[in-house]
């Protein structure tokens, strides 16, 4: 690497690559899919756990299990004029946006 090249550089471009990485092969699984497919996609994400605790904390109250997973994926695609696809790629890429972003604040904080 050459001196020119800051670490916090090549850490925010990994990060990105990861990201966008992530959102594609989801949006490749998932677009055009079922309900099922969509929630068979998730559960194989990088982070399931956190997708599919992101999806259910934004879903319908008083739902449970796969409806409140799925109706939060919904609200969650709303957002960006989508629908429960579209929410699934944001969950999907959430996590690994977020830790790349730390990773990237801790190098450039201690970066001369």
């Amino acid at each position: 690497m050459s001196n020119d090249v800051k670490a916090s550089t090549v850490a925010g471009t990994l990060g990105a690559a990861a990201t966008a990485g992530v959102a594609a092969t989801t949006a490749s699984t998932v677009v055009g899919g079922s309900a099922a497919t969509i929630m068979s996609a998730t559960a194989a994400a990088p982070a399931a756990s956190v997708v599919t605790g992101l999806a259910s904390m934004a879903g319908a109250s008083g739902t449970a299990g796969a409806a409140a997973i799925s109706s939060g994926m919904a609200t969650i695609g709303s957002v960006v004029g989508g629908g429960m696809a579209a929410g699934a790629v944001i969950t999907a890429a959430a996590p690994v946006a977020i830790a790349g972003a730390v990773v990237w604040g801790l190098i450039k904080l201690f970066e001369d």
